[in-house]
């Protein structure tokens, strides 16, 4: 509670007359993701309708480096007034502090502003696998010399910890590669230059249907309607917390009350827009509208359920 209770303390107020302006030029979204990554992607669909509803541009700003940290302290340092904002993942966000020095704190150097979506991760292999199941996959890494090797979108992505994961409960020895971008990663995939990974539907599902991967399992709570025969990972037997795959919007410590509302506001209209839904859907993502008082509680939960499993996989470094 008292996380949250910091976290909306930070909001402050502001003039009526200030608000009333808010905002007079163009919005920047910092992102620590590549420019065409699936983040990326889906957060550009959400620019122009957002920017409809505000009146004013709305730019994205890639910085894909040092695990999003870049991204995430451009943001921290800049005025807070509204005008930069932080795309970041639930997960990574709070899970690279809990594992090495990372200049940010995820709860107090922010004040949240809604979640945008949540993806929809496919546990992946090369279409020449011997494992036809999860629990194939996990029982191939047990018996092999050195275990799985694992690519990752990136070091505390959720594909990391759900890896990290699945390790813990299936004891399962497992090597992770952490890469920048998905391209990368999914081209060791189909070389069989890796054993699994975790990937996007909207990646995964185009090589799924050309014969250049299999998919064995849907992170998510439900199973996927364009996949309705292929289980979840608790299904498919392999019993865990979900980690957090959803993505959240924030703004630097000290941005005005009123301007979180005015933008909340705005990216809560975006996420009703059919046009928009359709395309969410067809990229493997679902849409998110929490409150800023519902996204700090969501980060106060990922915060503390994140460190507990950094710890319990000793992933501090």
């Amino acid at each position: 509670m008292w996380a949250l209770l910091g976290l909306l303390a930070c909001t402050g107020s502001v003039p009526a007359a200030a608000a009333d302006e808010f905002p007079d030029r163009p919005i920047t979204i910092v992102m620590g993701a590549l420019a065409g990554g699936i983040t990326d992607v889906i957060t550009r669909l959400y620019a122009p309708v957002v920017s409809r509803e505000l009146g004013r541009p709305v730019l994205i700003d890639n910085k894909p480096n040092e695990a999003g940290t870049v991204a995430t302290i451009t943001v921290k340092n800049a005025p807070a007034d509204g005008y930069t904002l932080l795309v970041f993942s639930g997960a990574q966000h709070v899970s690279i502090p809990a594992m090495q020095a990372a200049g940010y704190d995820p709860l107090s150097d922010f004040v949240p502003v809604t979640t945008l979506f949540t993806l929809v991760n496919l546990l992946a292999v090369p279409s020449d696998s011997p494992a036809n199941s999860a629990a194939d996959l996990m029982r191939i890494g047990r018996e092999k010399p050195g275990g799985l090797r694992f690519g990752s979108s990136g070091l505390g992505t959720t594909s990391h910890l759900t890896a990290a994961l699945m390790t813990l409960s299936t004891g399962t020895p497992v090597r992770p590669t952490h890469y920048a971008g998905a391209a990368p990663m999914i081209a060791d995939l189909v070389s069989g230059r890796l054993d699994f990974t975790l990937v996007s539907a909207t990646v995964a599902m185009p090589l799924m249907a050309q014969g250049k991967l299999k998919v064995l399992a849907v992170d998510a709570a439900e199973r996927w309607p364009d996949l309705p025969a292929i289980p979840t990972l608790r299904e498919a037997g392999i019993d865990q917390e979900k980690v957090a795959s959803w993505f959240g919007l924030a703004a630097p410590r000290g941005t005005p009350g009123a301007v979180i509302k005015k933008l909340y506001e705005a990216f809560a209209a975006a996420a009703r827009d059919p046009d928009l839904l359709k395309k969410l859907r067809d990229n493997g993502a679902l849409p998110g509208f929490a409150t800023p008082e519902e996204t700090a509680a969501m980060m106060a939960r990922e915060s503390r359920a994140t460190a507990a499993l950094v710890q319990a996989l000793k992933l501090a470094r």
